[in-house]
């Protein structure tokens, strides 16, 4: 055999994971193989596999004797929609993809590649966890993988995939990723799996029910999309990169677009209901504005009162966040907050501009809530706005209350653009409520308490509760005709481009986390 026959077979060879058996079992668990996954995220052909030799060094509990093809980890570097991108994806059909010492260093030197590079990297993870026999140079392996996700916060985007098991310490290298994808049915994350727990405090949980997928989409609000198997959740992985620049020194591929940025939406103008307190759709809203009706959205099954996602306008990406009348009147929570502030942060750091779209009744009343932090969470929201200094567009549609209206980036939170609708009521809280408090002596003591108080709050209402006040006092920049809304959107965002703004120099701040 020559040296080239030699090379082909040995490539062969490792290419088989564990092997024909291994791969099967992998098929009927309804999963792809690390080099199929990595096959679908590519651009076809495109993917380069780096450190395909490397194996582990370990000699206790018997590893001497056993084979390890790439350690069980794939690691590398392709184009996607022609743009550089690495990635690693663990072999679960190799010791059931667990993490041992140069299993880490292969991922160590692709994330560092991916930061030299300035390119976005994307963890497959399927993986056993940590590599027993390995003790604790696999431990030292993970310490060196969150390392690197932390220094790489913020200045190439991160994406971790949950194609498998992800247990233990390997949960906390996703967590500090700028997104997770979830695969629904097979693909779980735990700190300490149902034995465990049952061992510990007697709770009886399933794998599915404690860290499957849609618990933590809709729950914990630790993931955030789910796809129904690997193809569809790889393609959404795709998707999401075309929507998110290289690195924090580029912005985000403009792509060409067919749909007139003057376009006008007649709807607009008979969208909001004349009763204050009913419901509507705000995607309704937003699929309006975008270039052809699409959005990414970023966590939808999670707080659903606050709607996050990606647009493009005339071609450009942009980040919307929302309140959605639909659920919880669109009121502010713990969880709304939380996952607003997160979605913030990660535009600002990707030079991503905001658009805020306002319809707002208030932050949440409750005993949960405020014994479970809402004024430290809502302080993040806060925080994330004001820190940001990419364009910041706020369009206020119906309510805009009291601290939420602050909340939901006012001017003096920074944004660069306030418009309103004719149907907009910015005041400090209800027409109803106010005139209880402003007009309660006089309604007290009136001959017809009922008339007097209707009268009072028709007197507020046209005093207060509407956007002309705050217009006037120069905290709404226009108030725009509704039809008009994407074309003054992007008409702003146009003259926001070379918007330059540079926050006091320091080490970092101290969000109230």
């Amino acid at each position: 055999m020559n040296k080239l026959e030699d090379l082909r077979e040995r490539k062969a060879a490792i290419a088989l994971g564990g092997g024909e058996k291994r791969i099967e079992a992998q098929h009927a668990q309804g999963k792809l193989t690390a080099r199929e996954r990595i096959n679908i995220l590519f651009d076809e052909g495109s993917f380069v596999e780096m450190d395909v030799f490397v194996s582990h060094r370990c000699h206790n509990f018997d590893m001497a004797d056993k084979k390890a093809p790439g350690d069980g980890v794939v690691t590398g570097y392709g184009t996607v929609d022609g743009r550089l991108v690495f990635a690693y994806a663990q072999d679960f059909t190799v010791l059931g993809g667990s993490l041992g010492e140069y299993h880490a260093e292969k991922i160590v030197k692709a994330q560092e590649m991916a930061l030299k590079m300035g390119a976005p990297i994307v963890g497959l993870n399927d993986s056993g966890g940590a590599r027993i026999q390995e003790g604790v140079n696999a431990l030292s392996g993970f310490g060196k993988i969150f390392y690197n996700n932390t220094i790489s916060s913020g200045v190439i985007p991160q994406i971790s995939v949950i194609m498998g098991p992800c247990a233990g310490g390997a949960v906390y290298s996703p967590a500090i990723t700028d997104f997770i994808f979830m695969v629904d049915k097979t693909s779980q994350m735990f700190i300490t799996g149902p034995q465990v727990i049952k061992t510990v405090t007697g709770e009886d949980i399933s794998a599915e029910k404690l860290g499957g997928a849609m618990t933590h989409n809709s729950q914990s609000g630790v993931a955030h999309f789910i796809g129904k198997d690997d193809e569809e959740t790889l393609a959404q992985v795709r998707e999401l990169l075309s929507y998110m620049p290289s690195n924090n020194l580029e912005t985000a591929p403009v792509y060409a677009t067919d749909d007139d940025a003057n376009r006008l939406i007649p709807e607009f103008d008979e969208i909001i209901p004349e009763n204050p307190n009913k419901a509507y759709d705000m995607y309704d809203v937003i699929k309006k504005i975008a270039d052809n009706g699409v959005f990414y959205d970023v966590m939808p099954h999670y707080a659903k009162n606050m709607i996050t996602c990606f647009i493009r306008m005339d071609g450009s990406t942009v980040g919307v966040i929302a309140n959605q009348p639909k659920f919880a009147a669109g009121c502010l929570d713990i969880n709304a907050s939380d996952k607003a502030a997160r979605f913030i942060r990660r535009c600002d750091a990707f030079n991503i501009p905001l658009l805020t779209i306002e319809d707002v009744p208030g932050f949440l009343p409750g005993v949960d809530q405020e014994t479970g932090g809402i004024i430290r969470h809502g302080a993040k929201m806060l925080y994330a706005y004001c820190e940001a200094t990419v364009p910041k567009i706020t369009m206020i549609l119906r309510k805009a209350y009291g601290g939420a209206y602050i909340g939901m980036c006012n001017k003096e939170l920074g944004a660069d653009l306030v418009m309103a609708w004719p149907t907009a009521q910015i005041a400090v809280m209800g027409a109803e409520g106010a005139a209880n408090i402003v007009f309660r002596k006089d309604i007290k003591n009136a001959d017809d308490p009922i008339a007097k108080r209707q009268e009072k709050v028709a007197e507020y209402e046209e005093k207060f509760n509407n956007p002309y006040r705050a217009a006037e006092m120069g905290y709404v920049d226009d108030i725009i005709e509704p039809q008009t809304a994407r074309q003054r959107i992007i008409s702003g965002f146009d003259m926001l481009a070379s918007k330059r703004q540079s926050l006091p120099a320091k080490k970092h701040g101290n969000i109230p986390l």
